[in-house]
């Protein structure tokens, strides 16, 4: 069974009722002898943000990994670089007619209005990692995001032996970025020897990371430890860390389970002692979703079997168990 298909039935197998597509072939009545038309395709627009980054190139190959196993969908795929773009692209997609949007903003709230006009006009939302600001969507799928910051902040403090001198670097503004943080202050907060020297956002950009990371290393003549929240933007502070010359100081704790840092995680490596996974192919899913709702036209029935909400459970990835976790072969 292809990958996938084996993912996405995995994480709904429990909760989600799948449609079967009905043929697209003429049909003709006996008693008059007479073809009706085939009905109009299932139309489904499927919007993301560009691959400007590691985990965003995952996502737009698992999208693409999951619609190839639906051909008898339409298909409306776009990618946005910006907010604006994004907007545009859903509005166009509402403009062809489409019965279902598989939305992964770039940003939350931005595009928070445009999907609540999409589902004020009766179109399925699937809303799949960066939420809305507003409970728009008909169903929603996301990584525990509160759970990602809680365990990612644990585990600095335990290897700090709770004091210590942190950096923060934020992702870009949205409800996962929010969620992330929020936990893993509280957790920070409740260890009075742990102390935040520099906190800014790298946009989860590698760029963008390396140049706050330089002005933080210039603002903070010691660091201990940078809670980077994401693989890019860990990869773009080491750069800094080492051109510093000051790799020896201080080590990183990214998160999504990029390959590259699951290596190594896998060998020891002291400035990764280890990562968080966040897979990006729960597009896929939630592509299978939209499908599974929309394929035999009868979404209301369907509706009923269906989830609002699914999470996807995250785990710290350590040398012990990073085999697991490292697939030399992906995209990401």
């Amino acid at each position: 069974m292809n990958l996938v298909r084996r993912l996405a039935l995995a994480t709904i197998a429990a909760t989600a009722f799948l449609g079967c597509s009905s043929s697209d072939a003429p049909t003709t009545t006996a008693e008059t002898g007479t073809s009706t038309a085939p009905a109009r395709p299932v139309r489904i627009g499927v919007s993301i943000p560009a691959a400007d980054h590691g985990w965003t190139a995952g996502v737009v190959w698992w999208a693409k990994q999951a619609m190839d196993l639906h051909p008898e969908v339409e298909w409306v795929f776009q990618t946005a670089e910006t907010p604006s773009k994004q907007i545009q692209d859903i509005e166009n997609m509402m403009t062809r007619g489409v019965d279902g949007l598989v939305i992964l903003c770039t940003e939350s709230a931005p595009l928070t209005p445009v999907a609540k006009q999409a589902h004020e006009k009766g179109i399925l939302i699937v809303n799949v990692d960066r939420g809305f600001l507003e409970p728009v969507a008909d169903i929603f799928l996301e990584g525990d995001n509160a759970s990602f910051g809680r365990k990612s902040a644990e585990f600095m403090v335990d290897r700090l032996g709770g004091e210590g001198r942190i950096v923060i670097l934020e992702g870009i503004p949205c409800t996962v970025n929010t969620a992330r943080v929020e936990a893993a202050r509280e957790v920070f907060d409740m260890h009075p020897g742990i102390e935040i020297v520099g906190q800014d956002s790298g946009m989860w950009n590698r760029a963008t990371s390396l140049n706050v990371m330089q002005n933080i290393l210039v603002k903070a003549p010691r660091i201990d430890a940078v809670w980077a929240s994401d693989d890019d933007m860990a990869l773009g502070a080491e750069q800094a860390i080492v051109e510093a010359g000051r790799e020896k100081e201080m080590w990183i704790l990214g998160g999504a389970g990029m390959k590259d840092i699951v290596k190594r995680v896998m060998d020891k490596d002291p400035m990764f002692p280890a990562d968080i996974t966040y897979p990006p192919s729960m597009i896929a899913t939630g592509i299978q979703l939209a499908t599974s709702v929309l394929e035999d036209g009868d979404r209301e029935k369907v509706m009923q079997f269906m989830p609002q909400h699914l999470m996807i459970d995250v785990e710290l990835i350590l040398p012990e168990n990073a085999e697991k976790y490292y697939f030399p072969d992906s995209v990401f």
